[in-house]
């Protein structure tokens, strides 16, 4: 029976409860992701009675992304921050005790390739911006340092750009150490700037006609990885940015906001370094969650056949 206004419950819920016994036969951590996204997707329809046009325009906007999209651009992750997507991500995986330190999001400008540093290098290479001296520690949940931990560092120069961006040039403010045998890494690299993500492409679009901005705020990206713990992807605010409160990709968290203390042109820096500027440091410990327990995975053959879809 079709309701007022040409709605038909039972004919929209036959549909998507066909969709979903589609996937019956998949493996079951495929088909349990499947069949969620086939009922919340469906449920999105309906509620706002997605109009031809309107499905057209969406699958105009992904194909867009995909165009735009390559080893140096990735669209996708950006629609995906935009969208919170990334950030719930990070949400719904991050350790639960307090005392670690939180994550945040990748971001879509994370390069595997990174050269190594050694503790005390300037990684900035060229890259425009204030000299900055940045010491960190790495701790395990037990207040220990972690000796050899891998620390990958990466952040934009004052023109908002990331090496990445910059067509044909070699990496700049962009690294790997391992920490010392007191779990530390220390360099120079570039006082971080707010910047707007990348605007000239579909999520540049959807953000101008969500009125909302387009700005990060000011800060560094760290990945590290060290045996017996789970991984931490986060970044470092610096304190005072104006955008802290409207981070495009909503990844700021209170904890991660830190000092950048500024230094004069006639200040030593802390290696006997001469900067003949004026410069900045900033200090911070990260704690890293222990390893969970590995359980048995639900499927042996999930991750396979989601790599085929």
């Amino acid at each position: 029976m079709t309701s007022e206004g040409g709605i038909n419950p039972a004919r929209e819920e036959a549909l998507t409860a066909e969709v979903v016994r589609a996937f019956a036969s998949a493996d079951p951590r495929l088909k349990e992701i499947l069949s969620s996204l086939v009922t919340h997707l469906h449920a999105f329809i309906r509620e706002v009675r997605l109009t031809p046009q309107e499905w057209r325009a969406g699958i105009d906007f992904l194909a867009e992304a995909g165009r735009i999209t390559d080893d140096r651009r990735q669209e996708f992750i950006l629609l995906s921050d935009v969208l919170g997507a990334s950030m719930q991500t990070v949400n719904v995986n991050a350790p639960s005790d307090p005392a670690t330190t939180e994550s945040t999001v990748l971001g879509p400008f994370f390069a595997e390739d990174s050269p190594l540093a050694d503790n005390g290098e300037d990684i900035a290479r060229g890259a425009p911006g204030s000299p900055c001296w940045v010491e960190v520690e790495v701790r395990s949940e037990s207040g220990e340092p972690i000796p050899g931990a891998r620390v990958e560092v990466w952040g934009a120069g004052d023109d908002g750009l990331y090496d990445v961006q910059r067509s044909g040039e070699e990496m700049a403010n962009r690294a790997h150490f391992f920490t010392s045998s007191q779990g530390g890494v220390r360099f120079w690299g570039i006082l971080p700037s707010a910047y707007p993500i990348p605007v000239d492409g579909p999520v540049g679009k959807l953000l101008a006609a969500a009125g909302r901005s387009e700005m990060r705020p000011a800060h560094l990206h760290f990945l590290i990885t060290a045996e017996g713990h789970s991984p931490l992807v986060t970044h470092i605010f610096v304190s005072g940015d104006r955008y802290l409160a409207t981070d495009a990709v909503f990844g700021v968290r209170a904890s991660l906001v830190a000092e950048f203390e500024e230094h004069g042109a006639d200040e030593e820096g802390p290696d006997g370094r001469t900067v003949a500027k004026p410069w900045y440091s900033m200090q911070h410990v990260f704690v890293l969650a222990n390893k969970p327990e590995q359980k048995p995975a639900r499927s042996a053959g999930a991750d396979a056949n989601l790599g085929d879809c």
